[in-house]
């Protein structure tokens, strides 16, 4: 069937025009579309993706995968190549994170991740656990658990009533909210201060997780002010959570618990 005149099914994500049809790809980081031009992919789409373009490694290993076995259902059975991965990301994860969860991307990551640590406190005799705090102007995903921790306003406004009630604390933005007097530290040090009284607001035994988005490329910047806040954890008399959605990819690690006496939860890390 030729579709070149044929008006799209497709709901794209611009509704007023048809974006550009991509035809092929070719040599890691080019696209050509359906008129022959190229565009070079410097960002990996959504800057979510390592893999680049027609790869040939990458090309084979899905081609061999592909011919052995292409689908089974993960409620019957698990492969090689899953449990190769898996042993793959936890080796090179933090101290503590063994396990690994594979879904189809990053938004079912995150919801993932509020599912597991909720379960996790009704499982241990805790079920009036139910409050998320994240970050303003933080993105998680868009479906409506990711949306509803994430903090931009923008995203969010159109479907408020469907969401779950999550505070949302201060971002951590040196550029636009670090006072001319403030040190580094002693910004970093007020953000703590806030995520502590939004804890203590709530009620230490009634917070599930605090939500962050991890250090990426375009965080870098705040890396001195994460080695404070990432410390500090949703505290109650005698345990913490932290529910940290590691990556926006298909690999997920929902509830750390770790003792942590509240006098403690300002501290700094080590990067």
């Amino acid at each position: 069937m030729n579709t070149k005149d044929l008006a799209s099914a497709i709901i794209h994500r611009h509704m007023a025009f048809k974006p550009a049809t991509a035809v092929s790809s070719s040599a890691y980081v080019w696209i050509e579309d359906a008129q022959g031009k190229q565009y070079m992919d410097a960002s990996g789409g959504a800057a979510v993706s390592c893999l680049g373009h027609a790869h040939p490694e990458v090309l084979a290993a899905m081609h061999q995968q592909i011919d052995k076995l292409a689908y089974a259902h993960t409620s019957f059975f698990t492969t090689d190549v899953a449990e190769t991965l898996a042993q793959q990301l936890v080796q090179h994860a933090p101290a503590g994170l063994d396990r690994a969860y594979f879904v189809s991307g990053g938004s079912e990551a995150v919801e993932a991740a509020l599912k597991m640590a909720r379960q996790y406190f009704v499982e241990i005799g805790q079920p009036q656990r139910k409050h998320f705090i994240a970050r303003k102007q933080s993105y998680h995903g868009n479906t409506l658990g990711a949306l509803a921790v994430g903090g931009n306003a923008w995203r969010r406004a159109q479907f408020e009533p469907l969401l779950i009630d999550v505070t949302h604390v201060s971002a951590c933005y040196a550029y636009r909210d670090q006072t001319p007097d403030e040190t580094p530290a002693a910004y970093g040090q007020r953000l703590v201060r806030e995520l502590s009284d939004a804890i203590d607001n709530l009620g230490g035994d009634k917070v599930i997780a605090f939500v962050a988005e991890t250090v990426g490329a375009p965080q870098q910047v705040c890396c001195r002010l994460l080695r404070v806040t990432l410390k500090v954890c949703v505290s109650c008399a005698t345990s913490t959570a932290f529910c940290l959605s590691w990556t926006r990819s298909c690999a997920v690690w929902a509830a750390r618990v770790a003792c942590t006496p509240v006098s403690k939860r300002v501290s700094h890390l080590t990067c």
